[in-house]
């Protein structure tokens, strides 16, 4: 998950975790999370509008050349949604926008139930 914002890292772990949705890595900009994309090949990334360093589509765009396919989540403010993110070739899969109830973000992030849970392998393999 990517967000610049520590306490709305936090609330998205707390949900997460909560709901047996195993976490790959935190990051707070572009770097730190194509340095996790690289690490973990994940299926999901959940983005925030706001990050530290860089952008989302700068994100969204090399995230998906690591990770062909990569369904990407993006969260922003209601009184500030991202418009241009329905017309750009980097748009995200979903918008969920701030506030939320749980049961929306729960929808959209939960995986299947068979990878609800899980986690790869300690020699790396899934």
């Amino acid at each position: 998950m990517v967000a610049g914002d520590d306490s709305l890292r936090l609330l998205f772990r707390a949900l997460l975790r909560l709901n047996h949705i195993w976490v790959a890595g935190e990051a707070k900009g572009v770097e730190q999370a194509l340095d996790l994309v690289r690490d973990h090949r994940p299926q999901i990334i959940l983005v925030d509008v706001d990050l530290v360093q860089g952008t989302w589509p700068v994100l969204v765009t090399y995230a998906r050349a690591i990770v062909p396919g990569l369904r990407v989540i993006l969260t922003a403010p209601s009184t500030h949604p991202p418009t241009r993110a329905f017309d750009a070739p980097e748009r995200p899969d979903v918008i969920l926008l701030r506030p939320f109830r749980i049961s929306q973000f729960m929808e959209v992030v939960a995986p299947t139930p068979s990878k609800r849970g899980s986690q790869p392998a300690q020699d790396g393999t899934s």
